[in-house]
């Protein structure tokens, strides 16, 4: 077997014009070949990535990022959500509840099935739109201006001069003249 040949045996640094070396000179030529011995043989992985995980800050001109589940909306649109798949749940329960109790009674005849399904919303659509109605109403009453009524005391100027007015031509220029005399 081939065996690399040994280096040879390390001599005391040498001293330059007869003087020692610098201590801190010497100092980094001992930790430069420290490294180099130690370098040959790792013993631990060198690391390859970072993460930093300090909590970023709560406000600024970064927008939210947006978390699993439902999508961020307005206060109204989620409580209008809930009540919607609320509803749907009940009306499906309703629904399942009559269907099985009109197939084992044998009495699922279909039109009877389709007027009962229909009721409910034959009844919910008018009163759903007379309450859309009377908040709109009410809402532009709110919105509207207040009448200002202003009453004023002494003597009124009327100008009641009559005015004769002329256009012509089709680069049109009017010209507002008094009556003669006055």
């Amino acid at each position: 077997m081939n065996r690399l040949p040994e280096p040879p045996a390390r001599q005391p640094h040498a001293t330059t014009a007869g003087q020692p070396i610098n201590p801190a000179a010497q100092a980094l030529i001992n930790d430069v070949e420290t490294a180099l011995a130690n370098a040959a043989r790792p013993t631990q992985p060198t690391p390859t990535a970072w993460r930093d995980n300090t909590p970023t800050p709560a406000y600024g001109p970064t927008p939210p990022e947006p978390q699993p589940g439902r999508p961020p909306m307005s206060q109204k649109a989620t409580d209008d959500s809930v009540r919607m798949l609320s509803g749907g749940f009940l009306i499906l329960c309703a629904g399942t509840a009559t269907a099985a109790v009109l197939h084992y009674s044998g009495q699922a005849d279909p039109t009877v099935v389709g007027c009962i399904a229909a009721a409910p919303a034959a009844l919910a659509i008018p009163i759903l739109a007379l309450s859309r109605l009377v908040k709109r109403t009410k809402e532009a009453v709110e919105a509207a201006p207040p009448v200002i009524n202003t009453t004023y005391n002494g003597t009124v100027n009327v100008d009641a001069r009559t005015v004769n007015s002329t256009t012509r031509g089709i680069w049109a220029t009017t010209r507002n003249q008094l009556p003669a005399g006055e």
